[in-house]
């Protein structure tokens, strides 16, 4: 459901970082939310775009998020950052978490850049809780990093890397130096997420394994397993609304329901930023996305429509 909410506030937190305060317009409590989570906002312009929530979820007077205004980027930061200013009013969705922190006695949290958004309410957390900790944080230099400080204080054992001072992270070492084993949460540029993974593949020292991207992972590949429905044509039910349309090969579900039903909200096109999230009542989805982990995926009761297919010649949405 989308609420309207308003910034009370804006904060230059680092180059080209700046962090928003949003309130309802009355000042009544938010929502509450959970580290990871993120809201959806909708831009004056049309576009979507989801920023991850970086305050205190026990703050339910305001949400913080911090966005980092990217000029080669698709246009959200840069209207955002135009945009936001005290007293503006916005149309926001969630809180979502598609990155929950699970309960662990150890964890390692790694951040690059504006990755820092989405751990960072996570090390608060965990700093509470007591659990052991390490959080590493890369950046390009350090005027571009938002929240040290904050990291620096929250306790446990912090290492902050300005790339040109300290050069690249060194995963391996850093997950040496955690009581065993750990959980690793990563958050940051594909490059960073594609070393953590090959770091942490098959060590029997990690027991979970994390991710947040800020776009779609650059060696995605088709599932050479998907069935002749998933590659060919199917239909789609759409259960709410009463229509049903065929999706043909060169369209995505997404395609031929925006065409009966213009107001389903879609962001990334690309599988990553889960906006386009859709229940499954029936039939065997077929899932492209980078959203769900495997035991979701396993569930088959939602799916990604912007990259999903069908494995059945029916699939039936709540739509």
């Amino acid at each position: 459901m989308l609420t309207t909410l308003a910034v009370r506030s804006v904060r230059q937190e680092a180059d080209g970082v700046r962090s928003f305060r949003f309130e309802q317009p009355g000042g009544a409590a938010l929502d509450p939310w959970d580290p990871g989570a993120h809201l959806e906002f909708t831009l004056p312009s049309g576009l979507v775009r989801q920023y991850s929530l970086c305050g205190d979820p026990e703050d339910r007077s305001g949400y913080v998020v911090a966005v980092l205004e990217q000029p080669e980027g698709r246009g959200g930061s840069r209207e955002f950052h135009r945009v936001m200013t005290p007293g503006a009013e916005v149309q926001v969705r969630g809180p979502r978490n598609h990155f929950p922190l699970v309960a662990a006695d150890s964890y390692l949290f790694i951040a690059g850049g504006i990755g820092i958004t989405p751990i960072l309410p996570m090390v608060r957390s965990v700093a509470k809780s007591g659990s052991n900790f390490r959080v590493v944080y890369g950046g390009r230099s350090a005027a571009s990093m938002a929240f040290r400080d904050e990291v620096a204080a929250a306790g446990g054992a912090a290492s902050i890397l300005p790339e040109d001072v300290a050069g690249r992270i060194d995963i391996a070492g850093e997950l040496a130096r955690c009581a065993l084993p750990t959980r690793v949460y990563c958050c940051g540029p594909e490059p960073l997420l594609r070393a953590v993974r090959e770091v942490c593949a098959g060590d029997d020292r990690v027991s979970g394994l994390h991710f947040e991207r800020f776009g779609a992972p650059g060696n995605a590949t088709v599932d050479p397993s998907a069935s002749s429905a998933a590659r060919g044509s199917f239909e789609v039910e759409l259960a709410r609304t009463g229509a049903t349309v065929v999706v043909d090969e060169a369209s995505s579900i997404l395609d031929k329901v925006l065409e009966v039903a213009p107001d389903v909200p879609w962001s990334c096109r690309e599988g990553y930023c889960g906006t386009c999230e859709t229940r499954v009542v029936s039939g065997e989805p077929e899932h492209g996305d980078d959203v769900l982990d495997d035991e979701e995926r396993a569930a088959n009761t939602v799916m990604m429509i912007c990259v999903g297919r069908s494995r059945s010649p029916r699939l039936v949405l709540d739509i």
